[in-house]
Formats: structure tokens, C-alpha cells, sequence
């Protein structure tokens, strides 16, 4: 049987989820396996409204848009609001700790990750968060390597945001003990 796994990442333009599903995207490719990654976010761009979505598939993706989520990342209580009803029922459901709130009747594995703290603290800028919450989720799904997450940085960021981005995989997939 084949496998495919439908993942969103939600949150506030300005927060990095375009990019976060450009690099989660491009590492399965670089995997071997079938991508489509769509995004969408509101005019205002910053402050508005955004998701990646990332379909992740070992055969062809005959319909590219994702109806029922595997894998659900919020980067903000908003978009944990508007997008937890298409995360399907014990899906994985990853959330910024310390803005997000999730009701205790979720009905997911829930991951709680201090993303943006971890960004400021240990790298002096919360812009590194939705790389952060990268590693954590590439640790919880082990859906692509280490390598090719890696290699998606190197290939989508700025040289000289390259070594805060890659810290900032390397300190999310610490994070998380499985």
C-alpha cells in the first residue's frame, strides 16, 4: 500500500510558514519521494493569515490539495482554531507552546514546542522558529532524513542565513526525546 501523509502548517504571515513547507517539501523530494507543496496567505501578507501545505506521497498524488491533515503544525492559536477540524482523529498535532492552548479533549498526539523562545534564546532572532518546529517535526514524523532537511536549507535560505537555519533544525530535532 502506498503511503501518503497530508501535512499543514499554519500561522501568521511574517512567521516563516511558507518557508517551512518549501524546505519540508524539497527534503522529501530530495528523499526519493512525490511532493506537492501549496501555500496560501492573506493580501497584507505580514500579520495575515498563511499555510504550507505539504503532500508527501510514495506514488503519485493524483489530487494535490489536502483534505484531512496527518500532521497538523500551528504556529499560533488562530490558526490551531480555524484548521484543527480537517486534522484528522489521532493525527499529529504540533503547536508553538507558549502562545498556543490546546483543549484537553484533542483528539491527536499532541507535541508542544517552545519554538520561538528557543529561537530568541538561543539565536538571538524568533525568525528561526518555523525551522525550529522543522526539527521537531522531521524528529516526530521521520518522514525525511536529517541530510536531505539539510540540504533544503542550504538550498533555500541566503548564505548568510544558512548557519542559524541549520542550528535551528539541529536545536528542533533535539528537542523533542522519542
Amino acid at each position: 500500500m502506498l503511503k501518503r501523509t497530508e501535512i499543514r502548517i499554519a500561522g501568521l504571515g511574517g512567521q516563516g510558514v511558507v518557508l517551512a513547507g518549501e524546505i519540508f517539501g524539497r527534503a522529501a523530494v530530495y528523499d526519493g519521494k512525490n511532493v506537492v507543496q501549496t501555500q496560501s496567505y492573506g493580501a497584507e501578507a505580514r500579520g495575515s493569515a498563511a499555510k504550507s501545505e505539504v503532500i508527501i506521497s510514495d506514488g503519485k498524488i493524483g489530487f494535490p490539495v489536502v483534505r484531512k491533515c496527518d500532521v497538523l503544525v500551528a504556529m499560533n492559536q488562530a490558526a490551531l482554531d480555524k484548521n484543527k477540524k480537517d486534522l484528522k482523529e489521532n493525527g499529529i498535532l504540533l503547536v508553538e507552546k507558549d502562545t498556543v492552548k490546546v483543549s484537553s479533549d484533542a483528539q491527536a498526539k499532541v507535541f508542544q514546542v517552545p519554538a520561538t523562545k528557543t529561537a530568541e534564546a538561543e539565536l538571538k532572532s524568533k525568525i528561526y522558529a518555523n525551522v525550529v518546529m522543522i526539527g521537531a517535526l522531521a524528529k516526530i514524523t521521520r518522514l525525511v532524513s536529517n541530510e536531505a532537511v539539510e540540504k533544503a536549507i542550504v538550498d533555500s535560505v541566503s548564505k548568510e542565513a544558512r548557519e542559524k537555519n541549520l542550528n535551528a533544525f539541529r536545536i528542533g530535532f533535539q528537542m523533542i526525546d522519542m
